[in-house]
């Protein structure tokens, strides 16, 4: 696929309006409702159509949905991860494609929630609180895993970034960029800059089969100029909890939920709407046929399986202690024993069984979705095919069977989740 330059978000995006002087999490919930509705009315069109959301992105934004989870003498709603997650769960059976796109948004905001000591926090939760939204990613193609060949490079008076980033998850829609760079001392550095800076190419690529509307792009960085104070150095000494990739693996498995409940959705209109009973069917209407029944019952079911994982998940999640887990651990102190290190490693476990079964009930569902029709079923304008694709594509993010493995081995012999990042 040819890249292409993305659409404009000029005009779309208003950074200057200020946030309710009071949210609450009821009141976000209502304020997306009608959004959400919007989305998933049209998700199937903008699929067909490559049309992306902007405006409902940004009228979600508005609503200050980052802000749901963060404590209110900070400017938040002072909700639970449990709120944190529903809401993700409603937006991606909206469309998930959306949701996914928010992910860097709601990893900026569940990091300043974790952190009272975290880099600029004041800075990031004004960004916040304005309604801005992030994408960021340290992605690249070519080389070892995990290598770095984005640079930072001093020229002239000041330094510049200079490499591609891939897998921009959200990078269309959002007014700041996060990634990381070698600097000239072959040090890791994060930074984070305006999306509209100049030398900063945002790229509608992304070409997987599934999550087509994620606006995961490339990015890249062509000599973007950066001040001091948006660099930050990596810490070289370890968290007392290391499993600090757990919400954003949670947030993976709130979105298969979502993909779950949105092929129930889809299945439940189809029967209601366009299917007839086969026929030999002893039912004169598809909703009466008795294995129609079955197959809406099941689907049913492991969508509610897979959203009940990941509440669960969720609260194990939040009971993680977090005053002090992010304090640096000098060399040996960190030990199996500390409490907050036995509490992460439990908590990366529940996410890791909750990413498993949320995956495999959105795959499932998005299979059985054709079963309460014929032929017509598989007509592209009905995009029932999208659930099964999208459900791969974010499964594809951590292969589950690793997960089970990790999971396997932790009940059998205490072995810890690695920490890498994707528990």
């Amino acid at each position: 696929m040819t890249a292409i330059a993305p659409p404009t978000t000029q005009g779309l995006t208003d950074t200057t309006s200020s946030a309710p002087e009071r949210l609450t999490v009821e009141g976000i919930q209502a304020g997306v409702a009608p959004v959400l509705e919007r989305l998933a009315a049209t998700a199937r069109e903008r699929e067909g159509t490559r049309d992306y959301p902007f405006e409902e992105v940004r009228a979600l934004a508005e609503q200050r949905i980052t802000l749901i989870g963060v404590a209110v003498e900070d400017g938040g709603a002072g909700g639970t991860l449990r709120d944190v997650v529903e809401l993700v769960i409603a937006i991606a059976r909206a469309d998930s494609n959306v949701a996914q796109a928010l992910r860097s948004s709601f990893l900026t905001a569940a990091s300043v929630v974790a952190r009272r000591d975290l880099p600029h926090r004041e800075r990031t939760l004004a960004r916040l609180r304005n309604g801005d939204l992030f994408a960021g990613t340290a992605n690249e193609r070519g080389g070892a895993a995990g290598a770095v060949a984005t640079r930072l490079l001093r020229k002239g008076d000041g330094q510049v970034l200079s490499g591609a980033k891939y897998y921009s998850t959200g990078g269309l829609f959002a007014q700041w960029f996060g990634g990381t760079a070698t600097d000239e001392d072959g040090k890791i550095v994060r930074f984070t800059i305006p999306t509209d800076r100049e030398g900063v190419e945002r790229l509608d690529d992304f070409d997987a089969i599934g999550q087509r509307l994620t606006a995961s792009g490339t990015t890249r960085l062509n000599d973007v100029r950066v001040s001091p104070d948006e660099l930050i150095r990596a810490d070289e000494a370890p968290p007392r909890n290391p499993w600090q990739g757990s919400f954003a693996q949670l947030y993976l498995a709130s979105i298969e939920a979502g993909i779950a409940g949105a092929a129930l959705d889809d299945a439940v209109q189809f029967a209601r709407e366009k299917a007839r009973p086969i026929k030999h069917s002893t039912a004169d209407r598809a909703v009466d046929d008795p294995y129609v029944r079955h197959v809406i019952g099941e689907i049913a079911a492991r969508a509610n399986a897979a959203r009940a994982v990941v509440l669960l998940a969720a609260e194990e999640l939040a009971a993680v202690p977090t005053a002090g887990d992010h304090e640096l651990a000098a060399p040996g102190s960190a030990t199996p024993s500390d409490p907050v290190r036995v509490a992460g490693a439990w908590a990366a476990v529940v996410v890791a069984q909750a990413q498993y079964v949320a995956v495999e009930a959105a795959l499932r569902a998005g299979e059985l979705v054709f079963d309460v029709g014929g032929g017509s079923a598989t007509d592209r304008g009905t995009a029932l095919d999208r659930h099964w694709r999208n459900a791969r594509t974010v499964a594809n993010h951590n292969p589950r069977n690793w997960k089970a493995a990790v999971v396997g081995g932790f009940h059998l012999t205490g072995d810890e989740p690695p920490p890498t990042g994707l528990f």
